[in-house]
């Protein structure tokens, strides 16, 4: 048992910028870098391992070989828990919404999408699109979609870096220009696109929308929750801790690192690591902003040295 490195899968939607590639070294022939999908099992974008005995593999098949690197909780899903994203608006992305797992398990025939966004740095000014700013009816809702005033009702705010959001399934949103991200979400991609600004796809043709699903599982009230997090910061000798997330779900940590930090991978849980800053070394391996790391459950204590950020997630 190892910690395993991924390969990111890229995405070059038409929203996106260079940012992946300029400010994290990522290498990729794709011209934009919109999304990298740094810890995936999904169907849509698969890593891949880039060491040791599994290098070369999918992270989907290493763990269906061992499900014990899942953990106990990990294990009480049907399919791979999560997704995790870095994200990059150059310009906004559509207006959407994302079923719970009931309605995408019927139809979509995976998970739902409930997910959160820690805001890695933002353009001044910079805003998103979360919720209504009241409550409306599923009808004023469709009449107001058809007749291209719907954005009256939304709920624009205005963002700055460390900001976290809890964008549960049900909840309109869009994430606004400007704004780079890392998301922990449900390992889905049911996406029911509201509105998206008359943009034409690569096909020259208006990108499709879903409005009838939409109306079906949106939630026409203001956000249930703000933003969080949920604790204060934890200053200990050699790093700072921090509580961003916590649900039934996943459980999401930033940690600044100035010298080390000790942590443990226990039955519970595999661990996702993710460099958002800095460099060091992971148990001797060393690591730099962008890299991706899994570390299997009932791996045990590890330890992180260095000057470095990362958000660390469990099940």
């Amino acid at each position: 048992m190892y910690i395993l490195k991924l390969k990111p899968a890229f995405k070059d939607y038409l929203w996106g910028g260079t940012r992946l590639r300029d400010d994290y070294g990522f290498d990729s022939t794709l011209e934009k870098l919109a999304e990298g999908w740094m810890l995936s099992c999904h169907k849509d974008g698969e890593n891949t391992i880039e060491n040791g005995k599994f290098e070369g593999q999918t992270l989907s098949d290493v763990v269906k070989a061992n499900p014990e690197f899942l953990g106990i909780h990990g294990n009480n899903f049907e399919y791979f828990p999560i997704l995790i994203k870095l994200i990059d608006a150059k310009n906004d992305l559509s207006v959407q919404v994302h079923p719970d797992n009931d309605y995408a398990l019927r139809v979509e025939k995976e998970y739902g999408k409930t997910e959160c966004w820690y805001i890695l740095d933002c353009d001044e000014g910079a805003e998103l699109i979360y919720g209504f700013n009241r409550e409306i009816s599923s009808e004023e809702f469709k009449q107001r979609i058809e007749d291209n005033t719907f954005l009256d009702t939304v709920n624009k705010v205005k963002v700055k870096k460390g900001d976290l959001f809890f964008i549960e399934a049900g909840t309109l949103h869009a994430i606004g220009k400007g704004i780079f991200l890392a998301e922990i979400q449900q390992n889905s991609n049911s996406t029911y696109r509201v509105y998206d600004y008359g943009r034409l796809g690569a096909d020259g043709k208006p990108r499709p929308l879903h409005i009838d699903k939409a109306i079906d599982v949106t939630k026409c009230t203001p956000p249930d929750r703000g933003t969080d997090p949920e604790g204060e910061e934890i200053k200990c000798d050699g790093y700072t801790k921090q509580l961003l997330t916590k649900c039934d779900l996943f459980h999401v940590e930033r940690i600044q690192i100035e010298k080390n930090y000790v942590s443990v991978a226990d039955e519970k849980s595999f661990v996702s690591v993710l460099v958002t800053d800095g460099s060091g070394e992971i148990e001797g391996m060393k690591i730099k902003k962008g890299d991706s790391l899994f570390i299997p459950a009932n791996y045990g204590k590890f330890e992180i040295t260095g000057n470095i950020d990362l958000i660390m997630t469990r099940v």
